[in-house]
C-alpha cells in the first residue's frame, strides 16, 4: 500500500499544475487507512511546495498525530466529510477564483461542455451558511450535510469542495468542476448558453466520457506535468476506490 503522504503530496502538485492554487490556502487530504484522522497537507506551504515532510496526520478532534507541521483551521471540511460519508477517501477543497466567481452568480451549472456533465442536473448543492471559514466541527458537519451524496459542492463567498473514493478522483473532479465554471462564465460573457446537453445526454455522456478509466487518464497526465516540474515525487499507480 502507498504511504498516504504520498497521495497528499501528489495530490498537492497536480492541484498547483492544474492552476487551483492559493498561494499557502487550500489542500487536499486522504483518508488514513488505520482509522487515525486525515493525511493533509500542513499550513502555510503552497501546493507545489508540498512534500512527505509537509504532510500531518490530523485527528477528528483536530490534533496533530503525526508530522512536524501545523494543521489547517479549515481541517474539519475534512474530517467531517469522512466521517459522514464511508465511501470518500479524499476531499479537496479549493479557492480557485473561478469558482468563486462562478458561486457568486448563484445560477445553475449548465452541462455545456464535457467537464459539466458531472455536475449538472442537481448535483453541486450550495453551502449558505457562511462563506467564512469552516473551522469548527459543527460547520464542518453542516457542510457535509449540504453536500450530502454529491461529488462537489460550491461554498460562495468562499471556494469549493470535492469527494471521491480515492485521491485521483477527488481531485480531478476539482479539476473539471473549475474547467466547467470556467467554460459557463466564457459562454456569459458572450451573451449566455443557448444550448446544453439534455437530460438523457447527460446522463449518457457520464457513463461514456468519464467512466473511471477517463478519470484516472486525466489525473495520470497532470500527474506527469507535476513531474516534469518537480524531482520530490515519482508517479504511482491509483486503483479506483484505493487507499
Amino acid at each position: 500500500m502507498t504511504d498516504p503522504r504520498t497521495h497528499v503530496v501528489q495530490a498537492s502538485h497536480v492541484l498547483a499544475v492544474a492552476g487551483l492554487g492559493d498561494m499557502v490556502w487550500g489542500h487536499a487530504s486522504v483518508r488514513d487507512p488505520d482509522g487515525g484522522g486525515v493525511w493533509m497537507k500542513a499550513s502555510g506551504w503552497g501546493f507545489e511546495e508540498i512534500d512527505d515532510d509537509k504532510v500531518v496526520l490530523v485527528s477528528a478532534a483536530g490534533e496533530v498525530l503525526d508530522g512536524s507541521g501545523r494543521r489547517h483551521l479549515e481541517y474539519p471540511i475534512h474530517t467531517e466529510i469522512m466521517a459522514a460519508r464511508p465511501d470518500v477517501g479524499s476531499v479537496v477543497h479549493t479557492h480557485a477564483p473561478t469558482l468563486a466567481a462562478f458561486a457568486s452568480l448563484n445560477c445553475e451549472l449548465r452541462p455545456i461542455s464535457h467537464d459539466g456533465v458531472l455536475f449538472a442536473n442537481s448535483r453541486l448543492p450550495r453551502f449558505t451558511e457562511t462563506g467564512a471559514l469552516i473551522d469548527s466541527p459543527r460547520l464542518g458537519t453542516a457542510l457535509a450535510s449540504t453536500l450530502g451524496s454529491a461529488d462537489a459542492i460550491l461554498i460562495p463567498h468562499h471556494g469549493a469542495v470535492t469527494v471521491g473514493p480515492d485521491v485521483a478522483t477527488a481531485v480531478m473532479y476539482a479539476v473539471l468542476l473549475e474547467r466547467a465554471c470556467r467554460t459557463q462564465l466564457m459562454s456569459m460573457s458572450a451573451g449566455g448558453p443557448k444550448t446544453w446537453s439534455s437530460e438523457s445526454e447527460v446522463d449518457f455522456k457520464r457513463g461514456q466520457v468519464w467512466d473511471p478509466t477517463q478519470v484516472l487518464a486525466g489525473w495520470n497526465y497532470l500527474l506527469r506535468r507535476a513531474q516534469d516540474n518537480s524531482d520530490t515525487v515519482s508517479p504511482v499507480g491509483i486503483e479506483r476506490g484505493a487507499l
